[in-house]
């Protein structure tokens, strides 16, 4: 790309978030780690440079730093948060506990409206999450804002382009903090915001085609989003060298696996391979009630039946996967850092080395609404762009305990009516992921004058950009009452629908 924002990730819960946001002005970034070189950086040759935060403290023995070299390139560099601090230290300033915490709203006072805080005034809102603060400024540094708790919130190195903040302008809770990511983009960093999907496809397909060269690619066709719109743009890249492996394995939607063999095998005319596994993936999955063992037993399952059938084709050196963003993000912190593992993810890291067959991951540093916007951009129906997310393993983890072929026919009739439901009422697209769970738990119920004990159905819905965080939507009572209804009367076993009410954190949007 001509032009780059790098962010140095010292393991912050929003260093995505950094990211959406300056994509959000068509200009591209990376996330890399504290440990890349400045000589790196001089390669990647990157318009700026973005320190995130982090949970830890600059005064701490091995608190996370970077190389030293890298304030010397001349490069326009923003330090937000326990980035600001980082640079504070580095330039013999004072950072230390601060008498006070600031968690939360905060006001801001602007010293120096100019550069960073073009157009914002003398005052506004921000978000605070920090312990430690600059309490002395380096040599030629000089404030550009304070907070009643904190003398120096921002700052700026008088003979340079190096600013830091001590909140989190990427973040909901500063409302106008797009700006002063805006004004660091556009104004210090003279980005002109060229990256679109158009350019992002063009940069794709070549670097796919550099990367797999005169050899073929295999991948695993789900039918969803991410692994739809990763085929659309292998299949621009190799043509008849993609081969496309659709495992039915019994824990579909309902109509899945004929929806997508019509779509990819006749529409497309992508080479296309179904494979029938739905008896095997049960037989393995019979009494199986941890969610970690299902997503686990159901990944290396997969990649068992996808490796005995892509040992049938030939000249095919890599495996190519839709993994996204989110999906790296909870399954391991991005590049190694601190952050916590929430659960795995059969399609990141699964790919074993027997199978001698190299990664192709073109959607690996996209969001999901990226994601989609790349889908339009391709041509892909709007019914599959539009799809809510299904994760990899399927209604395995929305049957909280044991899997049996009764239990998914329920949950499948349910969300079927669920999701038929809310796109007859048509709000299935303000909705970012709807789904129903079948719960370990019966309850009592009367039907027909009799006493019947039956299971229970949850449903949820969320609203969402990224699924980084989500809160719970909104459905009017009336729809949820004829979607309660509908799955009573209509889907035998269910007695009882209940409606979760949870946001993201402190939930995930799945249950399991």
């Amino acid at each position: 790309m001509k032009e780059l924002i790098l962010i140095i990730d010292f393991g912050s819960q929003y260093s995505q978030l950094i990211a959406r946001r300056i994509r959000e002005y068509n200009v591209y970034c990376e996330i890399h780690p504290p440990q890349i070189t400045a000589q790196k950086i001089m390669e990647l040759a990157p318009s700026g440079i973005i320190f995130s935060g982090g949970p830890c403290s600059i005064t701490q023995k091995n608190a996370p730093k970077c190389d030293r070299k890298i304030f010397d390139l001349g490069i326009p560099l923003l330090g937000i948060c326990y980035g600001m601090q980082l640079i504070a230290d580095h330039f013999k300033g004072k950072v230390g506990k601060s008498s006070k915490r600031e968690y939360g709203r905060t006001e801001l006072f602007i010293d120096k409206p100019g550069h960073l805080f073009s157009g914002l005034g003398k005052k506004m809102i921000t978000w605070m999450s920090h312990e430690d603060k600059v309490s002395r400024l380096p040599k030629d540094f000089s404030s550009i804002a304070h907070t009643q708790n904190s003398l120096f919130a921002g700052f700026k190195n008088s003979t340079s382009m190096i600013f830091g903040v001590q909140f989190h302008p990427e973040v909901v809770h500063t409302p106008r903090g797009r700006i002063i990511l805006k004004n660091f983009l556009f104004k210090i960093c003279k980005c002109t915001g060229i990256w679109t999907m158009k350019s992002f496809i063009k940069e794709s397909v070549k670097k796919i085609q550099e990367q797999v060269k005169d050899n073929s690619v295999v991948l695993g066709l789900s039918g969803g989003v991410d692994s739809s719109v990763a085929a659309l743009l292998l299949h621009k890249a190799l043509g008849k060298r993609l081969h496309c492996i659709f495992v039915n394995n019994g824990l579909l939607r309902q109509g899945e696996a004929k929806q997508v063999q019509a779509t990819f095998g006749k529409h497309y005319k992508i080479n296309f391979h179904y494979v029938n596994a739905k008896k095997l993936f049960l037989e393995k999955l019979k009494g199986v009630t941890s969610p970690e063992r299902k997503r686990k037993i159901i990944g290396r399952l997969f990649i068992h039946v996808f490796e005995r059938e892509a040992k049938k084709l030939k000249n095919v050196k890599f495996l190519a996967q839709g993994t996204l963003y989110p999906d790296v993000i909870e399954s391991q912190s991005v590049f190694g850092g601190p952050s916590a593992t929430i659960k795995s993810h059969h399609n990141v890291g699964g790919l074993p080395k027997r199978m001698h067959l190299k990664l192709v991951e073109p959607l690996r540093f996209l969001f999901k609404d990226e994601v989609r916007l790349l889908g339009t951009a391709l041509g892909l129906p709007k019914e599959i762009i539009n799809r809510h997310p299904f994760p990899g393993p399927g209604l395995a983890i929305r049957i909280l305990g044991s899997i049996t072929k009764q239990r998914l026919e329920i949950l499948r009739q349910s969300d079927f009516r669920f999701i038929q439901e809310i796109k007859t009422t048509g709000i299935y697209n303000d909705i970012w992921q709807a789904l129903s769970i079948l719960l370990p738990v019966k309850s009592v119920g009367v039907m027909g004058d009799e006493r019947t004990y039956e299971n229970t159905i949850a449903l949820r819905a969320v609203t969402s950009v990224d699924g980084m965080t989500a809160d719970w939507a909104k459905i009017p009572p009336a729809i949820l009452g004829k979607i309660s209804n509908r799955i009573i009367n209509e889907v035998k076993g269910v007695n009882r629908v209940v409606y979760d009410i949870s946001s993201k954190p402190p939930a995930t949007i799945e249950w399991e």
